[in-house]
């Protein structure tokens, strides 16, 4: 263990062994009138969202949703997201939480895979998901009951819909009885987030109510936040950072959320000075894109305590100019969809730019030989395996994943990250590459297999490559090196906009270059990493980085 572990503090905790649906239940019992969430102007207290969950339960029972099925939550950061989580868990289901972005051909993939058949959306993805086949909707328009609010929603998400036969608004939905919370275990599966591979088929990563809860009381204990705690929730609740960090562990201790439905650099300050944020977790694009605002105020974020981030390294330099402006230490960590966020954070006592941490509370992480699986010494690169109370309990249906994800090393489970990295003299952990192909677009995974298979489809296009490429804003961008069939002529406008219909937009790369062929292994599969070595190695001569 790392010498610099924050003084005072316990390097172990006890992972309860209550459900989520419990955790609200306790908190609405402590403080039933206390503000929970903040939305656009609209509060709902804690009383409010645990009894709207139950309600929710009942009509979700009414459906025949019992425990350990798999439920859609498919909608932008709100209350609703939050009041149908725990609907879902208070029936001991599987919460199946995806992008808003999705298009209805990628909806239709998780439906089927997940095995799902009832769902929670927003109004605006309603003609999407009937497209996909979802059997049975609960629709919530996010500017129902809004009128009037100081704050206006952004754009699109105020929509009036005609309902087929047997779908229901959220309102209705709310109307039923009170459903009483079935008896869970903690190793009951209660969420399954969708990560990728190499093979660009999505896989669930089966999260338990104790995978779950070992981050949820985690967050609390390293961040040291209380129930006076607001929390910025700029991060999207389909994400395992955004759903544990701003969402979870903040209404298991009783604070308050502030919720953004989408990234908006001016609300984001005026939310943090006019509702007292004191802790935010968000990604480098988030503080980037805030401090690049020409109306940025540093005198806006002085509620600020704590601000942690992850998904990409923040520049040192913009790091240092956010100390410098504002007093706040941007703190780093690391985590995986397969550890339910985080694995490992640096120390705000003593934090290391573009580093990711020391492994958290009852986590035994290791550098390892890639080859041998033996233990790399100190400055040595191997791959960062993980072991802790926080790692699923492996992939929805997927054995062969299974049985190459995770591995025995001295007699402890542990799942291999895929990403490469070594561990400095003083304990922290630096990434340096990835073994799996992915780009990490503000924090978001893109993973090019499944890019590529979208872009084959193109009438013009015979054959794609798509590579990470860094990127000063983002992190990391992705470019596609494309061959076009015979006779064919396309413009990267054309195909970018073609692909905007067939896939979530944060996966489109932007940047494409045409190839008269792509190099070819001795397997015949594409030799897609010298094509992205030799892409930076340009872009590093050009820019002179």
């Amino acid at each position: 263990m790392t010498h610099y572990w924050p003084a005072h503090m316990t390097k172990r905790l006890h992972v309860p062994r209550t459900s989520l649906a419990q955790n609200l239940q306790f908190s609405a019992l402590k403080y039933p009138d206390k503000p929970a969430l903040y939305f656009y102007g609209q509060t709902t207290s804690y009383a409010q969202l645990f009894e709207r969950s139950r309600r929710l339960a009942s009509h979700l029972k009414a459906q025949g949703i019992q425990k350990g099925d798999r439920v859609l939550i498919w909608m932008q950061n709100s209350p609703q997201w939050a009041v149908a989580a725990h609907a879902v868990w208070v029936l001991g289901g599987v919460v199946v939480p995806l992008s808003p972005m999705l298009q209805a051909r990628e909806l239709a993939f998780f439906l089927q895979d997940a095995g799902i058949k009832v769902g929670v959306l927003g109004a605006e993805l309603y003609a999407k998901a009937q497209e996909a086949g979802l059997s049975h909707a609960v629709v919530a328009n996010l500017g129902s009951g809004m009128e009037g609010s100081a704050v206006p929603l952004p754009a699109g998400l105020d929509v009036a819909v005609t309902l087929r036969a047997g779908d229901v608004l959220y309102e209705d939905a709310l109307k039923a009885e009170l459903a009483d919370l079935t008896p869970l275990d903690a190793d009951d599966l209660c969420v399954m987030p969708y990560t990728s591979g190499t093979t660009g088929l999505p896989k669930g990563c089966m999260h338990t109510h104790s995978t779950v809860q070992a981050n949820v009381v985690g967050s609390v204990v390293w961040a040291s936040t209380n129930v006076e705690d607001v929390v910025l929730a700029a991060l999207p609740f389909f994400h395992v950072t955004g759903f544990i960090n701003s969402l979870l562990s903040v209404l298991s201790g009783g604070g308050k959320v502030a919720i953004m439905a989408r990234w908006d650099r001016q609300l984001a300050q005026e939310l943090i000075r006019d509702q007292g944020v004191t802790v935010w977790t968000n990604t480098a694009t988030m503080v980037i894109d805030l401090m690049a605002n020409p109306a940025f105020d540093p005198a806006n974020l002085r509620t600020i305590r704590t601000m942690t981030g992850g998904g990409a390294s923040l520049p040192a330099a913009v790091g240092q100019r956010l100390l410098d402006q504002t007093g706040i230490t941007f703190t780093e960590g690391y985590g995986l969809t397969e550890t339910m966020a985080q694995s490992h954070s640096n120390p705000v006592s003593r934090p290391k730019f573009q580093c990711l941490g020391i492994p958290l509370f009852n986590v035994d992480a290791r550098i390892v030989d890639l080859d041998s699986g033996e233990l790399m010494n100190t400055g040595e690169i191997g791959e960062i395996v993980i072991s802790g109370p926080q790692v699923m309990q492996g992939y929805w249906n997927r054995p062969d994943e299974n049985a190459k994800a995770f591995s025995e090393i001295d007699g402890v489970r542990f799942f291999h990250s895929g990403d490469l990295g070594y561990r400095d003299e003083e304990g922290y952990f630096f990434f340096t590459d990835r073994l799996k192909r992915m780009v990490n677009v503000s924090g978001m995974k893109v993973w090019p297999a499944e890019v590529e298979n979208v872009l084959h489809g193109h009438p013009a296009i015979q054959e794609a490559c798509v590579i990470a490429l860094p990127d000063e804003r983002s992190g990391e961008r992705a470019r596609a090196l494309v061959v076009l069939r015979a006779g064919q002529m396309a413009d990267p406008k054309d195909i970018e906009s073609w692909a905007r219909t067939q896939m979530a937009a944060y996966k489109v790369p932007h940047d494409y270059q045409f190839v008269e062929a792509l190099p070819r292994g001795p397997t015949g599969k594409v030799a897609w990493r010298p094509l992205q070595e030799a892409a930076r190695a340009e872009l590093a001569a050009a820019t002179g980085k």
